[in-house]
């Protein structure tokens, strides 16, 4: 089924959505990859402050290339999602909403958005130019000594992703073709 959605997204959003679902996503995101997931985590251990809001946001597994002259964002595809699943379930207590990556989730991960009612999106990789047209905005907010990996707010207008892991822990890449 195909949805677009506002971000950000509510409880009721998210547990409407389904293995499978075809969403155009709408506000604002933002990109962490794995030496920004670090930091946090790391912030987190440490009772310090976080450069984002956790609860109630979307992470985007990115790390863009340079941006064009006259474009906000260079090609925006997403990374290997289960690089950040030691980190995941921690942030999903925290109210992490949901990700956007490609590639499978650990048990512990999937059992986590069970838990926390979250979701996980995958977003066509090998589509970077192709998707960096859906990102109007791009801003760097943290981390900036990381370079691509620094974290940026995003600002997307119909990001096209799919529903990989659903609230009730359907996962499109184990049932693949019975939910198309």
């Amino acid at each position: 089924m195909e949805k677009h959605l506002k971000l950000p997204l509510s409880k009721i959003d998210i547990t409407d959505l389904k293995a499978g679902d075809m969403v155009f996503l709408t506000g604002e995101i933002y990109t962490a990859r794995d030496a920004a997931h670090k930091r946090i985590f790391e912030a987190i251990q440490k009772n310090e402050a976080l450069p984002i809001r956790i609860e109630g946001t979307i992470l985007y597994y990115m790390g863009p290339s340079p941006a064009r002259p006259g474009r906000p964002i260079g090609s925006a595809g997403p990374t290997t999602a289960s690089r950040m699943d030691k980190y995941t379930p921690v942030l999903l207590e925290m109210g992490l909403s949901g990700m956007i990556g490609k590639g499978k989730r650990s048990q512990e991960v999937k059992l986590s958005i069970m838990k926390n009612e979250a979701i996980y999106f995958a977003a066509i990789g090998g589509a970077g130019a192709l998707l960096s047209k859906a990102i109007s905005n791009s801003e760097v907010i943290a981390y900036e000594d990381l370079g691509t990996e620094a974290i940026r707010k995003l600002w997307v207008e119909d990001f096209p992703v799919i529903v990989v892991i659903d609230t009730l822990g359907n996962d499109l890449y184990e049932i693949g073709h019975n939910v198309i």
